[in-house]
């Protein structure tokens, strides 16, 4: 940023460091992440329907306006935090899969650690934010990426020959993504694991 300045009448030229700007991004982000964190802390002790932003703002210390600022009502908040939560879950599954070794490897362990998230969560929330919600760009856009990093493990595996190749990948993914969601409903993590072996024993190539 540069700037023109006045010394003893006369004039000079000098670059000003971003730093308040960067101050000020840096405490815009402080205050999102810790209303995100309370609302978090206070969903997962009272539910979604009974968060409010008086809560978040006592949890956090954050003068209430000073919060709306950030967040004009509570429907931005948790519309923040579940994006928030889908791409953490992606980091996740990004991880998994690079971590992995050979592209069946990658493939069951992104499979597991899918369905391990689904499990974990229960679908305690889905009704409710399907209620408070009204905007759901972020979940198609995760959905999206979703889709596209299990198709690219899918590629990979049926090039190796671990996985059919009479069936599209696209199509695949989706019997993929529809069978693991089961894994919410199930009561232990040794049945999560047993259904991604039945997952998996479909995309075997055909004999």
């Amino acid at each position: 940023m540069w700037t023109v300045c006045h010394l003893h009448g006369g004039t000079y030229t000098a670059t000003v460091p971003k730093l308040w700007d960067q101050t000020i991004e840096t405490h815009r982000q402080a205050v999102r992440d810790a209303a995100l964190d309370a609302a978090a802390a206070l969903i997962a002790e009272r539910g979604l329907r009974a968060v409010t932003m008086s809560q978040i703002a006592d949890v956090t210390g954050i003068a209430r306006a000073t919060l709306y600022k950030h967040f004009p009502d509570i429907e931005a908040v948790l519309l923040a935090w579940h994006e928030r939560v889908i791409a953490r879950h992606l980091q996740i599954l990004e991880d998994v899969r690079e971590a992995a070794g050979s592209p069946v490897e990658r493939l069951k362990a992104v499979l597991e650690a899918y369905a391990l998230i689904a499990h974990d969560s229960h679908g305690r929330h889905d009704a409710d934010l399907a209620g408070v919600l009204h905007r759901d760009e972020h979940v198609a856009r995760g959905e999206h990426h979703l889709r596209e990093l299990l198709g690219r493990v899918l590629v990979d595996a049926a090039a190796d020959g671990e996985v059919r190749d009479d069936v599209a990948p696209a199509e695949l993914a989706n019997y993929c993504l529809h069978a693991i969601t089961a894994a919410s409903s199930l009561p232990t993590k040794a049945a999560v694991h047993r259904l991604v072996d039945v997952t998996l024993s479909g995309l075997r190539p055909r004999s």
